[in-house]
């Protein structure tokens, strides 16, 4: 892999105070007032390897591993993975790890090599829990990482990492009305707020329609992590993502059906993150063959 380190880590974010008056006129919908950050900048990082999955889609848990913890060296700026991992989290934490689990879900090898690479870095393995489901399990915990799969969805546009949290809000199917904006409402929930940590996003095998059941037509082996703080900002690549992963499949624009709502709303009404690309610094690492972003 490419031995590159980006050049703004998660302490160097910036989180400007001139806000701007967001209401009902946002995507039009009827959503109460809140103030948007300004002169923001958020880093992304991507890290790839061609030979981390085979021809029949089985992973390689030792490239795995140098991946995920490439991943958090880079998105943290720190010299090895334990002094990455203690930058984010705190040994005495009660640590969630939330993966999409059920429809093209987020990889076994994934969920285990961070737990493994987080108990290499000193935490306590019954400290690290299996978080997704209901509001019990978030509340549990101190910290969560967020380790969605990459999938586009039928009913958010994108399936990934604001539709993550979903179980957290006790009443799933409320956030899928007015095609899923609401979905950062569930990550300003007081037993939530704050607690993500990192989101990583397994984009080993991703799939750009017709999520989120499998449908091998519109899978492929990108063989890739996604990662970032900003929640929003690493949804926004994902998205990025996909659409040029359906535009190379049709040759043309492919709008994704319903239009992906969630993601802006996330970062004008919800103060989540940022969205817009020209605020993000896309890290690349590793394999670049069809990066698509």
């Amino acid at each position: 892999m490419k031995n590159k380190k980006p050049v703004i880590t998660r302490r160097d974010f910036i989180r400007g105070t001139i806000g701007v008056t967001i209401g009902s006129s946002v995507l039009g919908l009827d959503w109460p007032m809140t103030e948007a950050r300004a002169a923001r900048s958020s880093i992304v990082t991507v890290v790839r390897d061609k030979n981390v999955m085979d021809a029949s889609k089985n992973v390689d848990n030792s490239i795995l591993t140098k991946m995920v913890e490439q991943t958090i060296i880079n998105v943290t700026g720190q010299k090895n993975a334990k002094q990455a991992w203690l930058s984010l989290v705190n040994p005495n934490d009660i640590i969630g790890l939330v993966p999409t689990d059920h429809l093209n879900p987020t990889h076994d090898e994934v969920f285990d090599a961070v737990k493994n690479s987080l108990a290499d870095a000193g935490i306590a393995r019954d400290r690290i829990i299996f978080a997704q489901g209901g509001p019990r399990l978030p509340k549990k915990c101190n910290a969560l990482i967020a380790l969605p799969a990459l999938k586009a969805h039928w009913l958010t546009g994108i399936g990934t990492v604001l539709k993550n949290y979903i179980m957290f809000s006790g009443s799933p199917s409320s956030y899928h009305k007015a095609n899923s904006a609401k979905l950062g409402e569930i990550w300003n929930l007081p037993f939530i707020k704050e607690k993500t940590k990192l989101v990583m996003v397994d984009s080993l095998y991703p799939l750009c329609d017709k999520g989120p059941q499998p449908d091998p037509r519109y899978q492929w082996a990108y063989n890739g992590l996604i990662a970032g703080t900003d929640p929003v900002a690493v949804e926004a690549v994902c998205l990025k993502l996909i659409t040029q992963k359906r535009k190379a499949i049709r040759g043309e624009s492919w709008p994704i059906s319903p239009p992906p709502l969630c993601v802006k709303a996330a970062d004008k009404v919800y103060g989540l993150g940022t969205s817009r690309m020209e605020e993000i610094k896309i890290e690349h690492f590793g394999w670049s063959q069809d990066l698509l972003l």
